[in-house]
């Protein structure tokens, strides 16, 4: 029996496992998510790690199929938001002076950090109320309001300095600038 608790440890290979999540995910923080989800992973699929394998070889590849799982995810995350964002385009496109101040205005709104951007979208565009947007997010109220309060300073900050948009354009002087 002591020797079948040997031939699956788990915890001896941690630094491995570890070592390739961050090559695969180039973030600590990421990388760790993905350890113990191929751990969860691999304790739920126990039973069909075979006698005698190797264990580090099998716990690597699950570590590798859930780390293509999560690309997989993002990618049908992100083609779903393109399709979402399509499907609100306007009917007329906008002059191109707006179609440019709307897309800087856009890529302000996702270079907040995620959790500010979570709760004003929830406030700002689903038109949920604090109280419902902090229990969708689990949180308390107070840090919603001050996630809130952080991402509209940032969104302000951006407003006053983003180069402004001028409606002045260069036109050709018909031949008559070397006069």
């Amino acid at each position: 029996m002591e020797r079948n608790k040997r031939t699956f440890d788990v915890l001896g290979q941690l630094g491995s496992l570890r070592r390739y999540a961050r090559s695969l995910v180039r973030n600590a923080d990421e990388a760790e998510d993905l350890v113990h989800d191929a751990l969860v992973k691999a304790y739920e699929r126990k039973a069909s790690f075979r006698r005698g394998a190797n264990l580090r070889t099998w716990l690597l590849s699950i570590l590798h199929n859930a780390h293509i799982d999560r690309l997989r995810q993002k990618r049908s995350l992100n083609r779903r938001h393109e399709e979402a964002a399509v499907e609100f385009e306007p009917a007329l496109p906008a002059s191109q002076d707006h179609a440019v101040r709307l897309s800087q205005v856009r890529d302000a709104f996702f270079d907040l950090p995620e959790e500010q951007r979570e709760a004003l979208h929830l406030v700002a565009i689903e038109d949920l109320s604090y109280q419902e947007a902090a229990s969708a997010l689990g949180i308390p109220m107070g840090t919603l309001m001050s996630r809130i309060a952080r991402a509209r300073a940032s969104l302000r900050n951006f407003e006053e300095t983003a180069p402004k948009i001028s409606h002045l354009r260069l036109i050709d002087g018909g031949g008559n600038e070397n006069n």
